[in-house]
């Protein structure tokens, strides 16, 4: 019996040089040609069928659509007015496989470059269990939360403790450490 390969959120990202001298890391993104021989990044549809209609429930599961919850905050027409809030965002973001947003939203001190997403991860479920400051007057809080998910015939849960920084009226992510189940 083989051991379950557990998800990776992040993968260190394969670099390669570039025509400026700088490192380019590459995402597991199909890409299309331009008509003018350039390559780009081909949309990602979504794993979870079509909730970015604005009356569609939202994937992190507050219970609202994802137009009243998670969408504004992706699209930056607000923000996350707590740490639990930003946490869910990118919760659905990771659901929906949106990485700029999920890269925007971390504190640029332990931001990667990167994300190099599993695409064949789909995110089922979160479950908020508790957070501790991160409100809208704090300037930090952690939220703890467990997330499930399923890849091919295989199932687990993400069970982590996440920590959040205030800078410049938003919310960020600064770091996780994963919790046994």
């Amino acid at each position: 019996m083989r051991p379950r390969p557990s998800p990776r959120r992040l993968r260190q990202p394969r670099r390669r040089p570039s025509s400026t001298g700088s490192d380019v890391t590459s995402f597991r993104t199909p890409r299309a040609r331009t008509s003018r021989g350039a390559f780009s990044i081909a949309p990602r549809r979504s794993r979870m069928g079509d909730v970015t209609d604005a009356g569609t429930r939202c994937p992190c599961g507050s219970g609202l659509s994802y137009g009243e919850c998670c969408g504004p905050i992706h699209v930056g027409a607000r923000r996350a007015a707590t740490a639990e809030q930003l946490m869910r965002s990118r919760y659905c973001a990771f659901a929906l496989g949106d990485t700029a947003y999920v890269l925007s939203s971390w504190h640029p001190s332990t931001r990667p470059t990167s994300l190099d997403t599993e695409p064949d991860v789909v995110w089922r479920r979160l479950d908020v269990l508790r957070s501790a400051g991160g409100g809208p007057f704090d300037t930090t809080g952690t939220v703890e939360f467990r997330a499930r998910w399923r890849q091919g015939d295989d199932r687990g849960v993400l069970h982590e403790r996440s920590r959040f920084e205030r800078a410049a009226g938003a919310w960020l992510y600064v770091d996780g450490e994963l919790l046994p189940d």
